[in-house]
């Protein structure tokens, strides 16, 4: 994909390409139609029942940047593959990702159009030739060209460092640079570009991307592909495309090939001018069809959002009824082929991918360190406050490619995958363990930046210990955010490698017999409920049921310093430093914890200085808050990981939580929530009582407790679940810095 040559495709090739492309789209659109509309229905559902994301993490997180924001702007050789020639162009990367070529910074200034724009959708970078043209070599279909003499490369190279970027279906881009340290920072920025376009559209939660996926997963499988698919990158449009080109290539390597003719590089030229100039027919193809397709059925859910508004109820009965009666035929196999085809290999693939995933954020966290405590040391030499600030605006600038280069080993470690699991879309884990580390290290350069300038209002001349207290504040939070992202990682990355295996493994057997569950489905509710997603989802459930153990013994183990608790947050980060909150296992300033420090010893830090706490609950401060109202008794369990409160402010937390009432419409939810106020704990041991709580008190309370729940034997107990509704998180956040809702054990 050097120099851009003459195609081979003619007028009648070109509508053939055309026609190809019209075809898939056309076999697509009825399974897009169809998990359109049941993502929409998902969307309005949780909308009327308000489920919203829940926070997991501590650290704070900036807004998403302005598309048109610049991140880098650099003068740069480039070669023109029009005249031929290498020319010095103003480089821009903007805030979508996109890399434009200017002519010069003048024409940029003045706001002329760029020359060139890119968007590196599933481009690799490399640096050294004969990397490169391996690459090029496997992208080259010519069987002759094995047995040739060794080729000139296609593009000479003007200086030492040079930088290829390979890209699928597309003319490759060549750059070249005076100066090593130029080069690593273009080639970070440029993979940063990458791993953006390849899945950022596809990370969106909105309707018709979600409709998008479900519908090549189910399109994919309809011919036979349950492996992973290293493609499925970049827009809708580019997804499609790669569909298209997937089938439309070998038809075109057999009948375009024969008819090369030069020597080697002029056909390599010949063949990638040709092979873009098909992926251009195919995108073009591919975009007006989609587009029109999509218009569609946002008009089609329109009309239908009244129905589904007013039928809500009977339409989740109705899938519930069928996932019923699914359950009753699959789950068994289902069980049996997780347990006897996946489960064994869980634990081994975890390990696999726990070492490298935990040395890359373990990187990033000394990086921070060591950046921070630069930034102190700087400080102190110049005692310039303008100088801190402009260190602070390149902070998040510092380079993380060595910490990305501990991920990279994953693609040859999981190798073995391919054969048992067919795995191959390493690039896919690597990117998205990259992205997550990236995001982590913008947070954390945030958060400390929110921070340290709270803290100089308040006192401007105590910098250094502003910094310190800062940093160390930061640390914790990573720690914590850190585990819950790993273990996120680990759980996506375990069921992308396994579930495919079920899904082939069951299709002979299962997916014969699904369309006779079509009969209990109401009629009404057909576009809505779907007998394959519902059978996705039983698959999806038994796996996740294993996949959740093996990480959850991994933290129970504390293996790589992952917390057993992550998805339970008893606080926020704050905005200040002189704010008591803190995270679960730091440090705590409260005098009431220190009075109770000789009753009960403190944890030990472990490894990184978080607290044992964060992993085993504090069980010698949990409490159960009850109250009789509308002839039931309501319980609510307390974990005060952070300091305890003396009597008075119990009191008045207690009515201040009382005054928040739950929703009882909602089927996880208690019916009410009203904690009475409860005595000092400090130093009491606690005691189980019949429903299984721990609770805290005198040997008087605990009896006197014990008689009330004998008279209300019959009536209903429901306990505060981690899980929980708006109204909820409301009483977490009251609660934070003073207790934690924490499940039944």
């Amino acid at each position: 994909m050097g120099g851009s040559s003459s195609s081979l495709l003619d007028e009648s090739k070109c509508n053939y390409i055309r026609g190809r492309a019209e075809a898939e789209l056309k076999n697509f659109s009825p399974h897009y139609k169809r998990q359109y509309a049941i993502a929409f229905f998902s969307e309005i559902h949780d909308e009327v029942e308000q489920h919203k994301p829940v926070q997991t993490q501590l650290l704070k997180q900036r807004d998403a940047l302005e598309p048109g924001k610049v991140l880098y702007e650099e003068n740069i050789l480039h070669y023109s593959d029009e005249v031929k020639k290498w020319k010095e162009r103003f480089v821009v990367v903007r805030g979508n990702y996109s890399l434009e070529c200017h002519d010069s910074y003048e024409t940029f200034v003045k706001g002329v159009e760029p020359r060139l724009r890119l968007l590196p959708t599933g481009g690799t970078v490399v640096t050294s030739l004969d990397k490169y043209n391996t690459l090029v070599d496997r992208s080259f279909p010519d069987p002759n060209s094995m047995s040739e003499e060794a080729s000139p490369p296609l593009v000479t190279m003007p200086d030492q460092f040079p930088v290829y970027l390979h890209l699928p279906y597309r003319k490759d881009w060549y750059f070249c640079f005076h100066s090593e340290d130029v080069q690593k920072h273009f080639i970070s920025i440029l993979e940063d570009c990458i791993r953006h376009q390849n899945q950022d559209f596809l990370k969106k939660t909105t309707c018709d991307v979600q409709a998008f996926l479900k519908a090549v997963q189910f399109y994919r499988q309809e011919k036979n592909h349950y492996e992973s698919w290293d493609m499925l990158i970049g827009s809708d449009a580019k997804v499609l495309s790669n569909l298209v080109m997937e089938d439309l290539l070998p038809s075109l390597q057999t009948e375009l090939v024969p008819r090369l003719k030069g020597k080697k590089n002029e056909r390599k030229r010949v063949w990638f001018a040709t092979v873009e100039s098909a992926y251009t027919l195919v995108q073009e193809q591919v975009a007006e069809g989609l587009n029109a397709l999509k218009e569609e059925c946002k008009e089609t859910a329109k009309q239908q959002e009244a129905r589904i508004r007013s039928d809500m109820d009977q339409i989740v009965n109705s899938k519930n009824f069928l996932a019923g009666k699914l359950k009753a035929t699959v789950s068994e196999p289902t069980v049996k082929c997780c347990l006897e085809s996946v489960q064994p290999y869980l634990a081994s693939i975890l390990e696999e991918l726990m070492v490298p995933i935990s040395s890359g954020f373990q990187d990033v966290r000394v990086l921070v360190e060591n950046e921070i405590d630069q930034l102190g040391k700087d400080y102190q030499e110049s005692n310039s406050t303008e100088e801190l600030k402009q260190a602070l605006g390149s902070l998040g600038q510092v380079k993380m490619r060595d910490c990305y280069q501990q991920v990279e080993v994953l693609r040859e470690q999981l190798k073995e995958l391919r054969n048992r699991f067919k795995y191959s879309n390493t690039t896919r884990l690597v990117h998205s363990t990259q992205s997550y580390m990236q995001q982590l290290m913008d947070n954390v350069v945030y958060t400390f930046e929110m921070l340290l300038f709270t803290a100089l209002k308040d006192n401007p001349a105590n910098v250094p210990s502003a910094i310190e207290k800062a940093k160390q504040r930061v640390l914790k939070q990573y720690d914590y955010d850190s585990s819950t992202i790993r273990k996120k990682i680990f759980q996506e990355a375990l069921v992308e490698i396994t579930l495919p295996t079920i899904r082939k493994t069951l299709a002979p057997s299962c997916k014969p017999e699904l369309q006779k569950f079509d009969q209990y489905i109401f009629a009404d509710y057909a576009n809505f409920v779907q007998v394959e997603n519902v059978y996705e989802e039983i698959l999806l459930e038994v796996l996740e049921r294993e996949v959740s153990k093996v990480v959850k013994e991994a933290a129970s183990a504390k293996k790589h310093n992952l917390f057993v608790d992550s998805m339970d947050l008893p606080c926020v980060s704050q905005s200040s430093l002189t704010d008591s909150k803190t995270p679960p296992g730091s440090t705590p300033a409260s005098p009431a914890k220190q009075a109770t420090a000789k009753e009960t010893p403190a944890p030990q830090p472990q490894g990184n200085g978080i607290h044992e706490c964060l992993d085993q609950p504090d069980t010698s401060s949990v409490s159960v808050a009850e109250k009789k109202e509308n002839g039931s008794t309501i319980r609510m369990q307390t974990d005060t990981a952070v300091p305890s409160l003396d009597t008075g402010s119990k009191e008045s937390f207690a009515n201040s939580v009382a005054a928040l009432s739950l929703n009882p419409a909602k089927e996880e939810s208690p019916a009410n929530f009203t904690p009475s106020p409860s005595q000092d704990t400090a130093g009491k041991q606690p005691v189980a009582d019949s429903t299984g709580l721990l609770t805290i008190g005198t040997d008087h309370a605990v009896k006197e407790r014990d008689e009330k729940a004998e008279e209300k034997s019959g009536e209903e107990t429901v306990l505060a679940e981690t899980q929980a509704p708006d109204s909820l998180h409301e009483i977490r956040n009251l609660m934070a810095g003073q207790g934690e809702l924490v499940e039944e054990e």
